[in-house]
């Protein structure tokens, strides 16, 4: 099965369940500042 049959929203909710994934949300005109050590990969989803 190839992962391009799922949508965007379903592949982040997966993947927000896995051991070491983090998950912040900024809602809707909320500002949010990240610092983080690495190494870390940050993946930006606006929906």
């Amino acid at each position: 099965m190839s992962i391009k049959k799922f949508s965007t929203k379903e592949l982040v909710e997966e993947l927000s369940k896995r051991e070491g994934v983090e998950t912040i949300i900024a809602e809707p005109y909320e500002n949010k500042e990240l610092k983080m050590n690495g190494p870390a990969i940050i993946i930006k989803v606006i929906d």
